[in-house]
């Protein structure tokens, strides 16, 4: 019964989010294709700053995923499954980087569905058989993959160019994550680490207007603030299904815990979509 309720619950509060995000998706994607910079804006410190913060979460992201595969190749599923949602939460913060890379994004994180069977591999195949067939045995091709594909990913953002657009879009891309696949619970269908990847999602757009702060400020101090508050209003919230290093398993949350989640979320994603023309990328 909570799986049923939490899927209504789940529903609703897509149906809230859909609308607002659809619209700022769009934005993202119109403002792609017309870039205009008030070239009186340099947000190349912030950029490089922002590249760094992704090397240095990639590289975490390798370390943590190297534990997590070598807990499965020693049959160790208790410590997997801990390490699962930890891994992945380095990935989910650089998200806007690591989608730019063509198709190393779908070998990673693709869902069932996602890509022909037969190609699928990464983090949620190895998720469904830890706990749909409840077992580490048999992964051994898929967890050699997945390490292939972290390491190669961790060479790949040394150099990637990141734009003032993919910069700054970056924010609301991540939040269009959350409100896409986490407030739905399409992300984690067997592990139910939604929460895990959802925070992820929200520090990594955290970032992005941390590193742009000073300048925002500058431009429009009551956005500035607007936006900090929301972003720890959520955060607070968040914080409230976390216990050490492991938030509650998303199908435990009422039906008004989701709706409110996903006001939050749409209550940041509106003022973060304006940071973007008001720093001067239009």
């Amino acid at each position: 019964m909570k799986k049923q309720t939490t899927l209504i619950a789940l529903s609703i509060a897509t149906s809230l989010m859909m609308a607002g995000c659809t619209q700022k998706t769009e934005e993202a994607s119109n403002v792609k294709n017309d870039v205009k910079v008030d070239k009186s804006v340099n947000l190349d410190t912030e950029i490089n700053s922002y590249r760094d913060f992704v090397v240095s979460q990639t590289e975490e992201f390798v370390s943590y995923t190297q534990i997590f595969v070598d807990a499965i190749n020693a049959g160790n599923m208790a410590e997997a499954k801990r390490l699962y949602p930890i891994s992945r939460s380095y990935y989910e913060r650089i998200e806007p980087v690591a989608e730019s890379f063509g198709d190393l994004d779908p070998k990673l994180d693709a869902r069932e569905g996602d890509v022909p069977a037969a190609e699928w591999t990464g983090f949620h195949y190895i998720e469904q058989v830890l706990w749909v067939d409840n077992t580490t045995k048999g992964l051994e091709k898929y967890t050699e993959q997945l390490m292939k594909d972290a390491n190669y990913l961790r060479a790949k953002v040394e150099t990637v160019e990141i734009d003032p657009v993919l910069f700054v879009t970056g924010p609301v891309e991540l939040l269009n994550e959350v409100s896409s696949s986490k407030v739905t619970g399409e992300e984690e269908r067997y592990s139910h680490t939604d929460l895990a990847d959802f925070a992820a999602n929200v520090e990594g757009s955290e970032k992005i207007i941390e590193l742009v702060s000073s300048k925002l400020k500058e431009k429009d101090a009551d956005l500035a603030t607007t936006i900090e508050t929301r972003f720890d209003e959520l955060m607070t919230t968040l914080n409230t299904y976390k216990k050490g290093d492991q938030y509650a398993d998303y199908t435990t949350l009422k039906e008004d815990e989701v709706k409110k989640l996903a006001k939050q979320v749409d209550a940041l994603a509106e003022p973060i979509s304006q940071v973007g023309s008001t720093l001067g990328v239009k």
